[in-house]
């Protein structure tokens, strides 16, 4: 991993915790595996443990690590990282996505109530005036009661989503294409295909993989499709949604949107996300930050105290599941 997440993962606590149950390499954390003592430490190495700035664990790093069985990822998707090669080797992998999609969960639930509540653009008037506001004319449709709240995919933090937003006077519609519509009921909402799901909500979340075949999934058309003064939740990867189309909707207030993620990762310094009234644009904030960190490096010592006591990963990233997954 880079070396400056070493010490923001592991708490004195979770170090203690590891070394209970394992022989821990010493030292900084190695990012580049042909560095002298990353290659001397892979070579004993039964576990690697790793999270943002791993090298690929291609044929030519496990060649160097004869004895690796497990890897296990103390952040979300694998994919940067695991290659073809460690499945065919048979080694383990785990990953604690369950515990990054936590904080992105919470997330998504304030922007959607904030959303309903129309806090961003009662905010902005208020401050312009200085003074008495009649909000009330401005948004007479304001509030969540009964509003609809569409999440595309039901990934881990989709499922998180539906299950914070239970409690809520909300209905919630969720589309996923790997799912059946009995497993979408019994997350507590009623299945929708994507085309119907945009023009229902007033507020669309998207919690879907970055995959080829979800580039652009909330298309020009879809973003065409909904409500107007509707509000888009983008908190999974800029390239789901069609940018260029988002923001001239949004330029033209006919939209409003939560913006966590885009394409590029930093919009140009040009770009009207910027400004907009109707825009919360944050910089890639919804996932775990710094004090959120432990409990990732937790959820990893857990893993590696299963895989000690010679048992299963309570969270195994599965091959056959990479092509739909994050």
């Amino acid at each position: 991993m880079s070396p400056d997440v070493l010490p923001r993962l592991f708490d004195a606590a979770t170090r203690e915790r590891l070394a209970e149950v394992a022989d821990v390499e010493p030292g900084p954390a190695a990012a580049d595996f042909a560095e002298p003592r990353a290659a001397a430490a892979l070579a004993a190495a039964e576990v690697l443990v790793t999270c943002w700035g791993c090298p690929p664990l291609d044929d030519a790093a496990l060649a160097a690590a004869p004895r690796l069985r497990a890897v296990v990822h103390a952040a979300g998707s694998v994919r940067h990282h695991v290659t073809r090669a460690v499945w065919r080797r048979g080694i383990a992998v785990s990953s604690a996505a369950w515990a990054n999609a936590l904080p992105v969960a919470e997330y998504t639930v304030a922007a959607v109530l904030f959303a309903g509540k129309r806090v961003l653009q009662v905010r902005e008037e208020y401050r312009r005036r200085r003074g008495p506001y009649d909000w009330y004319a401005d948004h007479p449709g304001a509030g969540n009661y009964r509003r609809t709240v569409g999440v595309v995919g039901a990934s881990l933090i989709g499922r998180r989503v539906l299950e914070l937003l239970r409690p809520y006077d909300l209905t919630t519609l969720v589309y996923d294409p790997y799912a059946d519509d009995g497993e979408l009921r019994a997350l507590g909402a009623a299945p929708a295909g994507l085309d119907d799901l945009c023009a229902a909500a007033d507020v669309v979340t998207v919690h879907a993989p970055e995959l080829p075949s979800t580039r652009h999934l909330i298309s020009r058309a879809r973003l065409a499709s909904m409500r107007d003064g509707a509000t888009l939740v983008n908190t999974a990867r800029g390239s789901l949604v069609d940018q260029e189309a988002l923001t001239e909707e949004l330029v033209a207030g006919r939209l409003h949107a939560v913006v966590d993620v885009t394409e590029p990762e930093f919009p140009p310094a040009g770009s009207p996300l910027y400004d907009l009234p109707n825009v919360l644009l944050t910089p890639h904030i919804a996932g775990s930050l710094a004090g959120e960190l432990p409990r990732l490096g937790r959820a990893a010592a857990d893993e590696v105290a299963r895989y000690a006591a010679g048992r299963p990963f309570a969270h195994p990233v599965r091959q056959e599941t990479l092509d739909r997954s994050a």
